[in-house]
């Protein structure tokens, strides 16, 4: 051990390190989170202020989108900081602050798309239960049971990661804190207990996967079975842009899991953590919200509400 020294700090990557393009790297994601944040804001002011949007299905959306405004916070901020400024240093504490945060929020969008799912198989399997089943309280419970699920995980996850020093090299090549790097750089013994945990969460993933693929099996069996041709094509888009927003949720995080980092550059595995980081908060509100015509029609009485005709004048 004598020949190695204690990580204190991470140095990040970056892009390029032609200043120029870092300053247009920095400004490109500054326009990109900034319109994340106005489109997944929107939604869930949209969904607060109009009464005709208190329903559990737009509950859970307003939870999605600030999940997402805080997914894409715990990451994007600090690498377009890092261009302008130069510095791509990164303390430990600030890396540990990263990864935790960065699994509450992931950990807590999975389950709450579950519990959309969830949602959807009541109100078109079960239509005349759905008030008594998706209660305010059941609601709320399911919503809280997201969060605490995350915190957990993540809790346990980052005190595992970091009850050591790190030793050898602090460089990481990505733009943020992430697992497969960080734990390169860790001790034996927590690489293998991470390992043990992983493979742990792996088989609650595939059951809740499981789970997931047999409630859209059934609710497509259900959606042939309508005699209408309206019925069915109301049906199908009250589910289609959570299935697919949960499909590119599971697209990201197999990207994330399966990829080896070992054998690809530096500079793809900027662009594929990018993928997995920036994309799914960024396109939530354009496939679920902004297709959504209740939610648009409350998004305009909004705007309407903030800016009348008189002070337009």
């Amino acid at each position: 051990m004598n020949n190695f020294s204690i990580i204190t700090e991470f140095l990040l990557m970056e892009f390029s390190s032609v200043r120029e393009l870092q300053v247009f790297h920095a400004v490109l994601f500054l326009m990109i989170y900034l319109a994340t944040l106005m489109g997944n804001l929107l939604t869930v002011a949209a969904i607060i202020t109009d009464p005709h949007l208190h329903c559990p299905m737009y509950f859970f959306l307003s939870n999605l989108s600030f999940l997402d405004v805080c997914t894409i916070s715990v990451t994007l901020p600090k690498f377009i900081v890092n261009s302008l400024s130069g510095i791509q240093s990164l303390s430990l504490l600030g890396c540990a602050a990263q990864i935790f945060f960065f699994l509450v929020f992931g950990t807590t969008e999975f389950a709450l798309l579950v519990a959309m799912s969830y949602d959807r198989f009541v109100a078109i399997c079960h239509p005349l239960h759905y008030g008594i089943i998706m209660s305010p309280v059941r609601c709320i419970l399911a919503a809280a049971g997201s969060w605490f699920t995350g915190l957990v995980y993540s809790a346990v996850h980052t005190g595992n990661m970091f009850r050591l020093p790190f030793y050898g090299s602090n460089v990481i090549h990505q733009f943020f804190c992430d697992i497969p790097h960080v734990l390169k750089v860790s001790t034996s013994e927590v690489f293998q207990t991470e390992f043990l945990l992983i493979v742990a969460s792996l088989s609650i993933f595939v059951f809740c996967f499981a789970f997931l693929f047999s409630s859209y099996v059934r609710i497509f069996s259900n959606i042939l079975k309508i005699p209408s041709v309206d019925g069915r094509y109301k049906a199908i888009s009250t589910c289609s842009p959570q299935l697919i927003i949960l499909m590119l949720f599971l697209i990201s995080i197999m990207i994330a899991v399966l990829r080896d980092t070992s054998d690809i550059s530096p500079i793809q595995n900027l662009l594929i953590a990018m993928i997995y980081t920036v994309l799914p908060p960024f396109m939530n509100p354009v496939i679920y919200s902004l297709r959504n015509q209740k939610v648009t029609v409350a998004m305009g009485k909004m705007v309407r509400r903030m800016f009348p005709p008189s002070l337009k004048m």
